[in-house]
């Protein structure tokens, strides 16, 4: 059950997201689609106050779900900020939850990492992402924890756009797709 703190930042979370990242107007997505409106949620998870309640919300959402993680994070750029702000609310709440980055591709120098952060091998892990169109960036970093050893156990993003990410995660992943908030929350339908 959520707490009247937790829902408090809820609610101010998603008048920040209102506020600082919706863009209205044509944009052509990373996905390579086009959409009316972008949501640009850099401007919240990196903002100094918002930051905070990113990792409250998502952390409180990830253990309603009933599930149990030890490392959160996902595809760089757009996840780095995420997992830094799950971490440090699971640290603030008094959990040990790690924060990790996935790149694009295995570095060809020095470790020749794909996975960055505390090892993440034998590790029950939850890929975050800050939005998600189809979920391929997701799904990339799903394909890169699973090759470092990790156990993903969920796909938790801030905003679901509605564009069928959450089944094709939960097809290809086989694991839940979580969200905290759902486009019609932010008047995007």
């Amino acid at each position: 059950m959520t707490s009247p703190q937790t829902a408090a930042a809820r609610a101010r979370l998603l008048e920040l997201i209102k506020e600082l990242a919706v863009v209205r107007g044509k944009v052509i997505l990373s996905s390579g689609k086009e959409a009316d409106y972008y949501i640009d949620l850099r401007r919240v998870t990196l903002h100094h106050e918002a930051s905070q309640l990113v990792g409250e919300v998502m952390l409180d959402m990830i253990n309603a779900a009933g599930i149990s993680f030890q490392s959160a994070g996902g595809l760089t750029m757009g996840a780095d900020p995420v997992g830094t702000a799950v971490m440090n609310a699971s640290v603030r709440a008094g959990g040990t939850v790690d924060a990790f980055v996935v790149r694009k591709a295995q570095k060809s120098y020095g470790m020749g990492r794909q996975v960055e952060g505390p090892d993440v091998a034998g590790r029950d892990v939850v890929v975050l992402e800050d939005t998600s169109t189809t979920g391929g960036s997701a799904l990339t970093a799903v394909e890169g924890v699973r090759n470092a050893g990790g156990n993903v156990v969920a796909v938790a993003v801030i905003v679901d756009r509605d564009t069928g990410a959450k089944e094709r995660i939960e097809a290809e992943a086989g694991v839940p797709y979580l969200f905290a908030f759902g486009k019609d929350e932010l008047g995007l339908d």
